[in-house]
């Protein structure tokens, strides 16, 4: 007679969920870096970077928390620094560098200024469009983080100026509309040497949100890349699947490494930490050279 055969199955290891794009309410985000954290754990998120505007405020707030905790969870240091080319506002990832670098809070503190200086001239031009005191009461919004129009937009749609958050950019805040103003932005060469002068990578954030067309963003990867430029994002939660197609061909192609960020700000239907983040097996993560991300029975995507 034969034995009866048991056949096991051996589970696969669960890929690693990682998120390199979010935000706190020290920029435009809704959440502490506390709450966020909470959230990340929510979310089951392994490795999170916390890329606030032009800041880095809030990761030893996230980190002192996290030593609190017992779910494991890595903070990768990240900021989103705003840039200028060719007319076009481009934000640069910078991700794993060292918050402590001499000149970096030197060179953030420029950034703060000129976010001030074009928020107030904002707020000079909605003033002659008859909405006056928006600065201070945005600042207010603000504490002790980065100004930015997520700011001006809020205090815009409380004051029933505008029936909804994303009018407040259509009528006033938008490029070309009656208050926006063009600031005096660094220019992406120069934010990729920031961030490589302190250890990290650069990578262009959410490529396909920029209002160019395709011929217009080969040539932004090709400037990118020539300055020295380590990767860019390739997914987003809710990312149509031709675009995230055209994304992967474009990394391949110019040879960036991919990131993955929800670009979080608050929870939503529609944006949420760590979700359908994946890759294609073509692509290079940006963190496959990280050695502080080790994965615990997990495997990285």
């Amino acid at each position: 007679m034969g034995g009866v055969v048991l056949k096991l199955k051996i589970a696969k290891p669960e890929p690693m969920k990682i998120d390199l794009h979010t935000h706190t309410h020290y920029s435009d985000g809704h959440l502490t870096p506390e709450e966020l954290v909470m959230r990340a754990h929510q979310m089951q998120v392994d490795v999170l970077a916390i890329t606030d505007h032009d800041t880095t405020q809030a990761l030893d707030e996230a980190r002192a928390y996290q030593r609190t905790q017992k779910r494991p969870l890595q903070i990768i240091s990240g900021i989103e620094l705003t840039t200028r080319w060719h007319g076009f506002d481009i934000h640069i990832l910078g991700l794993n560098f060292d918050e402590q670098h001499p000149s970096l809070a030197a060179r953030l503190a420029e950034q703060e200024h000129t976010r001030v200086d074009r928020a107030k001239q904002m707020c000079d031009k909605l003033a002659k469009c008859g909405i006056e005191g928006v600065f201070d009461e945005a600042m207010l919004r603000v504490g002790q983080g980065q100004i930015t129009r997520a700011h001006l937009a809020q205090v815009l749609l409380e004051r029933g100026e505008v029936s909804s958050f994303q009018g407040a950019f259509t009528r006033y805040l938008g490029k070309d509309k009656r208050a926006y103003v063009n600031a005096k932005w660094i220019d992406i060469k120069t934010a990729i040497e920031w961030v490589h002068e302190a250890g990290g990578v650069a990578a262009i954030a959410h490529p396909a949100s920029y209002d160019m067309k395709t011929k217009w963003l080969r040539k932004l990867l090709i400037d990118f890349s020539a300055w020295g430029g380590d990767g860019m994002e390739v997914t987003h939660p809710n990312m149509q699947p031709t675009k995230k197609a055209l994304l992967a061909k474009l990394a391949v192609e110019y040879k960036l490494k991919a990131v993955v960020g929800s670009d979080f700000h608050f929870p939503s239907r529609w944006t949420e930490l760590g979700k359908r983040l994946d890759i294609s097996a073509e692509l290079t993560p940006i963190w496959s050279d990280w050695s502080q991300i080790t994965p615990l029975n997990k495997e990285l995507i």
